[in-house]
């Protein structure tokens, strides 16, 4: 999208390559809610990216209001069950438990990216392409309405117990992401990127 502003008496566009460098990953949410609606139009353009056999392997779940303390609820089971967690009565254990649920209450939603895994590994890393390509669409549109996104890659991601409690059919599905979404309280700063010159290789002959 283009926004236009007049600068100094004229005309200037503030171009997709702005909103790419701005973006920032949010750690700390506003507790107000994105409305449906505006979920539903960063998700729509999220996905026009590009796809191999305009298959759009993407698939959501958003877990938001009351289906926040299912989703927490299996999230702390499952690290429980893989040993990140202490399954005990003390009140460390039960001390810890409780920051971690308040901590993720805390986020307004949390998105579930997950997509069919193609037998053929070629069509997997087809579809995982594309998949992170409607992710960081995500997170580009989302920030065109003010919308912060955090894209975590977390254990219980792989505890298929968990995919299955989600309503995830594990045999044939894969979580990419889970992506905490938001209005942002606090925005980061811009910790620059390494030149890219130190990366990039050009072979003329």
């Amino acid at each position: 999208m283009l926004i236009v502003k007049r600068i100094s008496g004229r005309m200037k566009g503030i171009s997709i390559l702005d909103s790419i460098k701005n973006r920032r990953s949010i750690h700390n949410f506003k507790k107000e809610e994105v409305q449906n609606n505006v979920l539903l139009d960063i998700f729509h353009y999220a996905s026009y990216a590009p796809t191999h056999y305009m298959k759009e392997p993407w698939q959501i779940k958003v877990f938001q209001e009351k289906g926040k303390q299912f989703f927490i609820k299996e999230i702390i089971s499952s690290y429980e069950r893989i040993g990140m967690l202490r399954t005990d009565k003390e009140p460390k254990t039960i001390k810890m438990k409780e920051s971690m649920k308040q901590f993720l209450l805390e986020i307004p939603h949390h998105a579930v990216i997950f997509f069919e895994v193609d037998e053929d590994p070629i069509r997997y890393e087809e579809d995982y392409a594309a998949v992170c390509a409607f992710i960081q669409n995500v997170q580009l549109a989302a920030w065109e309405h003010g919308v912060g996104v955090l894209w975590t890659i977390t254990p219980y991601m792989h505890d298929q117990t968990f995919v299955e409690r989600i309503g995830i059919n594990s045999d044939v599905m894969k979580i990419a992401a889970v992506l905490q979404m938001g209005y942002p309280l606090k925005v980061p700063r811009n910790k620059g990127r390494t030149a890219i010159e130190e990366k990039l290789e050009i072979i003329n002959k």
